[in-house]
């Protein structure tokens, strides 16, 4: 094989290897905890839930749908906060995520500047998502709901974007919920936006 053939192969490939590895590992690092709870299953049920109250028409039954799904909103939230919680005492050498708009192995560690916090971030998202849930902001329930996915979804935005990338991240988020990255960042409360905007350095427009 020509050399100027094999040579950029093999960086390439060996690019791929690093970035599959390191990708693995962060993967492996948040399951790990996440694993210990059922917040996927209880995102699941609550939106799935929203959908019946939005759709339900008889005022008694969409009000018992209501009252379920604000018991299921509390649990996610109490089993969130728990998870940040133990998630907060992993060393910070492993919880940087790059700002980078393109996956690059190690790249926490080769830009430092170029990253954050994703334990920060976590715990900005859990406050956010134990407002929306107790509806400090007095929304109307569907509000209310609106918001709270909002948050959610920006949470999970994030756990993808520490695993993957912020692109990989915002492409997941558009295919399964059909939601831009800046229309997630709209959507949710402005104690939110204003903390995440700050700490992942976010500019609208």
């Amino acid at each position: 094989m020509d050399i100027l053939v094999f040579v950029p192969l093999a960086l390439l490939l060996g690019f791929q290897y690093l970035k599959t590895q390191e990708q693995r590992r962060r993967i492996a690092l948040l399951g790990g905890y996440l694993s210990q709870y059922q917040i996927e299953k209880l995102m699941e049920n609550l939106t799935q839930g929203y959908l019946r109250a939005l759709d339900e028409e008889d005022p008694e039954r969409r009000a018992q749908i209501w009252s379920m799904l604000g018991t299921a909103e509390q649990e996610l939230s109490s089993q969130f906060s728990r998870f940040v919680e133990d998630f907060a005492k992993v060393w910070n050498g492993q919880t940087q995520a790059s700002t980078l708009a393109f996956a690059f192995p190690y790249a926490d560690r080769l830009f430092p500047r170029a990253t954050f916090d994703v334990r920060h971030a976590l715990a900005i998202h859990a406050q956010g998502i134990a407002a929306a849930a107790e509806n400090r902001g007095g929304r109307s329930l569907r509000d209310k709901a609106y918001t709270l996915s909002a948050e959610l979804f920006l949470m999970q935005h994030t756990c993808h974007w520490f695993c993957r990338s912020k692109a990989v991240a915002s492409a997941r988020m558009l295919a399964r919920h059909q939601t831009r990255y800046a229309q997630l960042l709209e959507a949710v409360s402005p104690e939110t936006r204003q903390a995440y905007a700050a700490l992942v350095g976010y500019r609208a427009g």
